[in-house]
């Protein structure tokens, strides 16, 4: 059996490979990253910095349902890519029923530990009683009772990418994130639900979008390797092992990503909320950067895998070639338009003075490495395509939790509040050079092959 997209990945130019592979997939993360500003944007609308400070506050929690989505999603995803590229199908499906239903179960777990703890958790993470409520709102909506669509959502997408059906994919994610941007404003201002309106809109999108990923799969039956069926499930033939070591550097990156938000939230804690909220709104605009980033990288996952495993290494370097390029001319325009916007930009979120000063100043801060995320992001996609486990684990430690947090701390002391937030871009260059170093020899041992 061929999946639909072999032509694609085996024969297409590369150019047109690549282009039909990353377009649809940062199309479809820019508007997830539009989605996920909505409940900033219209919860600002209401003008009450609390409910903003909240959401910043609980999105390290809703944060590691991607981590668990990438955990199986872009482990599931490599795997698969590099059976089709070696013709086995047998072991691309256990690895696609594997992925789903395991990360389901954690799913679940994640969900009812996260409303057993909440007491324990929303204090640890900053949550004061101006806070507190607000965040037990959100927090039940979008992981309790929203975990596993919001987790099968992001899943499915990598997993359906695998085959090359990147249009697809980032059309899942694209009615989710259209739907959440229309229930937003209807559930938090015309009915007044507020925070809550704002948790449920999540909520349904994730399980609207999630509901089209099954019934895509449910439909093209024997035309893909993506099966839900539980004869399919597999320990053996190393599937466990090799979807989740890929997987976990995707994973510890979104993880160590929600200890370095709870730290810089726990740090901005002690200068205000409005601080809390600014950094927060800085944050989610300034993931239009990593959308891009990661867009490029996991759209063209599937081609690198397919092509290394055909041993089409000439095929496989020029996609790098290309990626790289196109990548980087994106990340210097997105990164020049949010410098230069980023008072008008964080004013449309809220009418609060205090933020808006805060939001603007930590916003150019933040967004002025968004070329170098873009390098470093490749760099661990094209290790995690070809199935190396040590780098790109290396480099997603590097970048969240290893480096930006120690800095946190030291720029704290030196400079305040401004200090706290230029730990971010000060990591985000570091691990560039490091990702550079790892790199290089990976690519001169493929050149002489």
């Amino acid at each position: 059996m061929k999946t639909d997209n072999t032509e694609l990945f085996a024969k297409a130019p590369v150019n047109k490979a690549v282009i039909s592979l990353v377009v649809p997939t940062v199309i479809s993360q820019l508007i997830t990253v539009i989605y996920n500003m909505a409940d900033t944007f219209f919860i600002g609308q209401v003008g009450d910095p609390n409910q903003v400070a909240a959401v910043s506050l609980c999105m390290p929690m809703f944060i590691f349902l991607t981590g668990v989505a990438n955990l199986f999603g872009i482990g599931g995803s490599s795997l698969i890519s590099r059976c089709l590229g070696t013709g086995d199908q047998t072991r691309a499906k256990s690895a696609a029923a594997f992925s789903i239903w395991t990360s389901i179960a954690v799913s679940i777990l994640y969900g009812v530990l996260i409303y057993v703890l909440r007491p324990v958790i929303l204090t640890a993470v900053g949550a004061n009683e101006d806070t507190y409520d607000f965040c037990g709102q959100y927090i039940f909506w979008t992981i309790t009772i929203g975990a596993v669509p919001t987790v099968l959502n992001l899943e499915l997408a990598h997993l359906v990418r695998a085959e090359g059906n990147s249009n697809q994919a980032s059309f899942g994610m694209a009615l989710g994130g259209i739907l959440n941007t229309i229930l937003d404003p209807v559930l938090i201002s015309v009915l007044h639900w507020e925070i809550a309106g704002a948790a449920i809109a999540t909520m349904v999108s994730n399980l609207t979008a999630a509901l089209y990923f099954v019934i895509l799969i449910l439909k093209k039956g024997k035309n893909t390797v993506l099966t839900f069926h539980p004869k399919c499930y597999r320990l053996k033939m190393g599937i466990a092992r090799e979807v989740l070591l890929v997987g976990l550097p995707s994973c510890a990156m979104n993880f160590m990503g929600v200890i370095s938000n709870i730290t810089i939230n726990k740090l901005m804690a002690s200068y205000s909320n409005e601080a809390i909220a600014g950094i927060g709104i800085a944050k989610k605009v300034d993931m239009m950067s990593f959308a891009i980033a990661t867009g490029m990288s996991q759209g063209v996952l599937p081609l690198i895998g397919y092509n290394y495993s055909a041993k089409n290494y000439k095929r496989m370097m020029s996609a790098i070639k290309t990626t790289f390029l196109y990548s980087l001319i994106i990340a210097v325009a997105s990164t020049v338009f949010l410098f230069t916007c980023a008072g008008p930009i964080v004013q449309a979120f809220i009418d609060d003075a205090k933020t808006i000063q805060y939001g603007q100043l930590f916003q150019r801060i933040i967004c002025i490495t968004g070329p170098c995320i873009s390098v470093t992001m490749i760099v661990i996609t094209i290790f995690q395509s070809v199935g190396k486990k040590i780098q790109p684990l290396i480099l997603s430690l590097l970048r969240k939790g290893g480096l930006d947090i120690p800095f946190m701390f030291l720029m704290n002391a030196l400079l305040g509040v401004n200090g706290v937030v230029w730990a971010t871009p000060i990591a985000d260059f570091c691990a560039m050079l490091v990702s550079i170093v790892l790199f290089l020899p990976f690519w001169k041992k493929i050149f002489r092959t």
